[in-house]
């Protein structure tokens, strides 16, 4: 037997956390934190069961390297297109990767919360109830064997997203943020729905993956314009999920929730999904280099613009949402690359492996970040920066992991962030000998790389460096417990070291299901005489350590003043600029306020003029013809025997006059 014959379990046992946690009540978890002992023991059978199986599908252990598995859900056979839906689970390579990403920092974030949540009382229940859901859903994503499946999924993280984000419903701020989650994501998601549906009529009926990737694309109905279209609103549903422009807004707000919430779904998790989304189409993409190269400049665009926004935030949650909108920018600048150069060339390049090893990464790393936000924030309960500094001294463990975590982020060699962010920067400049806008996004991918060093040491400077600023906070702050610091301790390792996996085959592992796509094959001495031997490495390297002197300048050794940026009305309307976030969020009240109220404004005049009125006037005409027969009815016998009278001879007159009776 192989162990992914048992990966239907993998989902099953947090939805069975759910269950027990969400409907056997407050008095059968009053000891236990709220169920939170439930939902961890789930999560590390899930999480084992996904790691056993990941092991097996990435090492060869399973013949075909690919686990597929179905049943039939719906059959409507007809003459000219039959529909076909399955249910079932499709694990390779990518899923695969999922899986070990998804189960495992799900794990660390369950655990993180029995310390984290120890004072939210009766509502804990709620949390391990939910969290569980969310898991459980999540995994379902990523195991599912075609896109109805995995739509169904999505729209079900997306509904644990809004429940977690307005986890505090009572603060007005926490209620809003979740219905912007929730509305701004569901723009991207009636784009994917509008795909699909593209897909459904394009694909023949059948919305499997196996089905799909092994499609002759020119039997696409609709052609070649359709298909590009189809992967252009299928691109659109990763947008809204993944909060890149101009859907980005909603994720910075969604840091109202607990930051558990944040780092698990807003960091690690479900954001992915968007990227994850667009790689498992990647066969169908590089169909489409139009939409390729969408995607590549959406991504580009999006790391440029939320870096700049993390430069001057005080809060430190929404400095590292900002930069979780930078990082999956990076991400999908990185498939995008790589499915132009394959589509012009039928060559690879690393961008398809770059971007998903990036994902990686990155889950390790911004899951450290929030975690360690998390703890700064239980020792002194604000999140403004401003009212931080000098808790180093207080906080030891926090201030090491989370300055791994930023040295990661940062592109510092040797750690994971560095390899990643290195190979999809090489794989933009190489694939600008193929478009030049290529060489634009490469200068927007370093100067990227430039304002994250910044913001990140400049977080982590005025954090934990420098001189208490509320000597208050900093009296009554603690080192986390040591059910919160464990798994910062487990993350800061995998940040520091998973980037190491790209020497033990990580490129030649995780490939797109599509033929002819054979990556170049290297030794580790290969690829590190490849990468150092490349004058872009070094340009990222002074680009991140400039970043970070930069910062130390000014929030450490304090020679430079940080109001000289805002020392004149220009830089200062600048500076009001960045914290306004390009006036996104204005923009986005106006649109709900002028354009959608406007259009419901309308939209309720026609029902109640039009739609009521004629509804209306068929019932007063009714009515009306009802009062004028009533008169007819007098209660005399001789006027009722007469009108029957008068009916039979008119009768007979008419059968007389027309139908030759007589």
């Amino acid at each position: 037997m192989y162990w992914s014959e048992l990966a239907w379990l993998i989902p099953i046992f947090p939805l069975i956390a759910f269950v027990i946690v969400g409907f056997l009540g407050n008095k059968l978890f009053k000891k236990a934190e709220g169920g939170g002992y439930v939902a961890i023991a789930m999560a590390a059978i899930s999480c084992f069961i996904s790691l056993m199986v990941a092991y097996e599908i990435l090492s060869g252990g399973y013949p075909g390297e690919v686990f597929r598995q179905s049943l039939l859900w719906i059959n409507v056979p007809g003459q000219d297109i039959s529909f076909t839906f399955n249910m079932g689970i499709y694990i390779d390579t990518l899923a695969a990767l999922m899986l070990i990403v998804v189960s495992f920092i799900s794990t660390l974030v369950v655990i993180y919360s029995v310390g984290y949540m120890h004072e939210e009382g009766e509502k804990k229940r709620r949390y391990y109830a939910v969290i569980s859901l969310f898991i459980g859903v999540m995994l379902g994503l990523v195991l599912a064997s075609n896109y109805l499946q995995m739509f169904i999924f999505w729209e079900l993280v997306g509904l644990c997203s809004y429940l977690l984000i307005g986890f505090w419903y009572t603060k007005p701020s926490a209620a809003s943020a979740a219905k912007k989650a929730f509305l701004v994501t569901r723009v991207g998601d009636i784009m994917l729905m509008l795909g699909l549906f593209i897909f459904f009529v394009g694909f023949g009926g059948n919305l499997d993956y196996e089905h799909i990737f092994n499609f002759n694309f020119e039997d696409f109905v609709g052609g070649n314009s359709m298909l590009t279209l189809g992967t252009f609103f299928i691109f659109g549903g990763a947008v809204g999920k993944s909060a890149q422009f101009p859907l980005h807004d909603w994720l910075p707000d969604a840091m109202e929730g607990p930051t558990t919430v944040s780092a698990l779904i807003h960091a690690a998790t479900m954001v992915k999904a968007g990227v994850y989304l667009v790689a498992r189409s990647y066969p169908v993409m590089v169909e489409t280099p139009d939409t390729m190269l969408i995607v590549a400049i959406v991504g580009g665009i999006t790391a440029l613009m939320a870096a700049t926004m993390a430069l001057n935030n005080p809060n430190i949650k929404r400095v590292l949402a900002y930069s979780t909108i930078s990082q999956l920018g990076y991400m999908f600048l990185a498939l995008g690359t790589g499915g132009y150069f394959f589509a012009m060339t039928q060559e690879v390049n690393a961008g398809y492996t770059s971007g998903m090893f990036h994902l990686m990464n990155h889950a390790f790393f911004k899951a450290l970040l929030f975690l360690s936000a998390g703890a700064v924030i239980h020792a002194v309960h604000t999140e403004d920066m401003r009212l931080m500094g000098g808790l180093s001294k207080k906080l030891k463990i926090t201030s090491l992991v989370m300055l791994i975590g930023c040295i990661s982020i940062a592109g510092i060699p040797p750690l994971s962030g560095f390899w990643s962010k290195d190979e999809i920067l090489a794989s933009v400049w190489e694939t600008g000998a193929e478009n030049p806008i290529f060489y634009l996004l490469y200068i927007m991918g370093i100067l990227t790389a430039f304002m994250t060093a910044f913001y990140m040491f400049r977080l982590w400077f005025m954090t934990f460096k420098g001189e208490p600023r509320d000597h208050h906070a900093y009296d009554h702050a603690h080192e986390a417990p040591k059910v919160m610091w464990v798994p910062l301790a487990i993350l800061a390792i995998l940040a520091f070291g998973s980037g190491f996996a790209l020497f033990m085959g990580f490129g030649e592992a995780i490939i797109p299901g599509i033929e002819g796509w054979h990556p170049h094959a290297e030794d580790a001495v290969g690829i590190l005489t490849t990468i150092f031997s490349e004058w872009q490495t070094y340009l990222s390297i002074i680009a991140a350590v400039v970043g970070i002197y930069l910062a130390y300048l000014m929030y450490m050794k304090k020679s430079i003043n940080p109001d000289v940026f805002v020392a004149t009305p220009a830089r200062k309307k600048v500076y009001d600029f960045l914290l306004a976030r390009y006036g996104f969020t204005a923009g986005y009240d106006w649109i709900g306020l002028k354009v959608v109220y406007g259009m419901s404004l309308v939209v309720d005049w026609f029902d109640r003029k039009v739609i009521d009125g004629i509804v209306n006037g068929f019932a007063s005409i009714t009515v009306r013809l009802g009062n004028v027969l009533r008169k007819g009815q007098t209660g005399f016998v001789q006027t009722y025997a007469g009108v029957v009278l008068a009916g039979v001879s008119l009768i007979v007159i008419l059968l007389f006059l027309l139908g030759g009776l007589i």
